[in-house]
């Protein structure tokens, strides 16, 4: 594994830990609800940290194309065989394969795949999906059967060996 890729892994979990931190500022009583609102400060990036979340975002957004192009060819089940055990512990390859399939026989073909956006979450023990440091790369797409584009993403977790596995896949 690349020595900048590792950084930028560590960089992102401090970042989580950092906002996961601020998430919760203290407010004093006499604020009213209504203002309490307001998100936490962002912490200060370096540019040379930006320059690294960067990197990642477009080597992430390569893999995300990469697991769409390999569900194009009807290659789900190779999906679900590189994925992150976290993901094979919440569903069955069958399972997998077979939603996948009916919801892009549903759509059709891709036409056309817009700009990725990439997004990251930090889940805490007991969430709804497994512990862990998540990154999400969402990417408008146009579908033969759809009239509109629908949202595909793609979402890879941090596995414990420090690689980055696909967790998801899905079509909103």
């Amino acid at each position: 594994m690349n020595h900048r890729f590792l950084l930028s892994v560590a960089l992102l979990a401090c970042i989580g830990t950092a906002s996961a931190q601020q998430a919760q500022p203290s407010q004093p009583a006499s604020r009213p609800q209504a203002q309490a609102a307001t998100r936490p400060a962002q912490p200060k990036l370096t540019p040379q940290q930006q320059a690294q979340l960067a990197k990642q975002n477009a080597d992430m957004t390569q893999a995300a194309l990469r697991v769409m192009q390999m569900v194009d060819a009807n290659r789900i089940g190779e999906v679900w065989d590189g994925a992150s055990p976290a993901m094979k512990r919440m569903v069955t390859r069958d399972d997998f394969v077979k939603q996948v399939t009916i919801d892009r026989n549903r759509l059709g073909k891709p036409a056309t795949r817009g700009k990725a956006g990439v997004s990251r979450s930090q889940f805490p023990a007991g969430a709804k999906v497994p512990q862990g440091l998540y990154l999400n790369v969402a990417v408008p797409t146009k579908f033969a059967n759809a009239p509109q584009p629908v949202r595909e993403l793609v979402s890879f977790r941090l596995d414990e060996d420090k690689t980055w596995r696909v967790s998801g896949y899905s079509l909103r």
